[in-house]
């Protein structure tokens, strides 16, 4: 085995981030959050030419995927699903009347590994402050290393793109910026999640897609935090369709 240098390994890692990090200041496409949806539409975006940029706050990508459903790590979807999963090579068992399950580990794997040879950058542990807004429109999100952020006073950076999608969770972390302030305009009627509905709520994360303020999509449960939708439980076809959904308006609208 050839001489390792400890600095030389410190040197490959700061030059090949900042590098990963400069290129991901201004892009196409900003994804705020790396669950299920915001990787599907990573990899679709990323796929059409885009600049995509991911930002996670966590250390592991992939959302709620890893738990499954009480921590019992695989994974239902419906059968209108079964297409995103072919095309990124995933693996499922059709079980009871149109579901299919599929190893949590497997779909968090694949769908990270879809998004990023398809062209999108993931920049884990960085978790979103703000956004920024000029004319009446999302232009980027403000952002800090996690652990930072809340705990030291370290001012943030920004990162700039052309359309910023929230697919941060339960939480709409940016769509929740917006609503704060009272610059979501029109506001929802609704707000917030309702009561488990898991058919009703599948329909809604897709059906719902919309572009929740100009320059900001919501996308996966960032929907029904945003628009009032009924959480679905452990079914995850709704995340993959609905990233595609986005993916697709976006695409549409360029």
């Amino acid at each position: 085995m050839s001489e390792l240098k400890e600095t030389l390994i410190s040197k490959a890692i700061v030059d090949s981030y900042d590098r990963k990090l400069l290129r991901s200041i201004e892009g196409d496409v900003l994804i705020v959050g790396a669950g299920p949806a915001g990787l599907t539409a990573a990899a679709y975006l990323a796929a059409a030419g885009r600049k995509v940029t991911i930002v996670e706050k966590r250390l592991a990508p992939g959302g709620g995927v890893w738990g499954g459903g009480m921590g019992m790590n695989d994974i239902v979807v419906q059968e209108e699903a079964v297409p995103v999963l072919e095309a990124a090579a995933i693996r499922c068992d059709r079980r009871f009347e149109g579901l299919y399950v599929i190893d949590a580990v497997e779909l968090a794997c694949a769908l990270c590994l879809r998004a990023i040879r398809a062209g999108a950058t993931m920049l884990n542990l960085m978790t979103l402050e703000d956004v920024c807004v000029h004319d009446g429109k999302v232009t980027g999100v403000v952002v800090n290393r996690t652990m930072i952020s809340g705990a030291l006073p370290v001012d943030p950076i920004v990162l700039q793109a052309g359309v910023v999608i929230d697919a941060s969770g339960h939480e709409a972390v940016a769509v929740e910026r917006l609503r704060t302030r009272n610059l979501l305009v029109p506001r929802p009627a609704a707000a917030g999640e309702g009561p488990m509905n898991a058919a009703a709520g599948e329909a809604f994360v897709v059906e719902r897609v919309a572009e929740a303020f100009p320059g900001l999509w919501v996308t996966g449960m960032a929907v029904s935090a945003t628009f009032g939708g009924p959480r679905m439980g452990p079914i995850f076809g709704g995340m993959l369709l609905s990233g595609k959904r986005v993916a697709e308006l976006i695409l549409e609208r360029s």
